[in-house]
């Protein structure tokens, strides 16, 4: 095997891992856990400022992730336009970290 071959697929496997290990989603038993010792919100007050965002939406997707040391609610929702867009939220105090239409 070429060795820029080994090398690049070498390196794509540590891009891939060092990804992987950024982010990782939490179950709902540990979501409910977080919830009740107060660390996150309650995603139904979180979305309160999503759903003033995009009147109507449609909540198609939610996660809980742990993205290095911050608590994350990834939400997919379809708005009434018909776009789906793809959001993250802080978890313990639900702003907006980032809002992009769905790939």
């Amino acid at each position: 095997m070429n060795p820029a071959l080994r090398y690049s697929g070498f390196a794509l496997t540590l891009v891939l891992l060092a990804c992987h290990a950024q982010a990782r989603d939490l179950g709902p038993d540990e979501a409910l856990r977080l919830r009740n010792k107060g660390i996150i919100q309650p995603l139904e007050t979180v979305m309160q400022s999503v759903l003033g965002r995009y009147p109507g939406a449609v909540l198609l997707e939610t996660e809980l992730e742990r993205e290095d040391d911050l608590l994350v609610y990834e939400v997919e929702l379809l708005t009434v336009d018909g776009t789906v867009r793809e959001l993250e939220l802080d978890a313990r105090n639900g702003h907006i970290l980032k809002d992009e239409l769905e790939d």
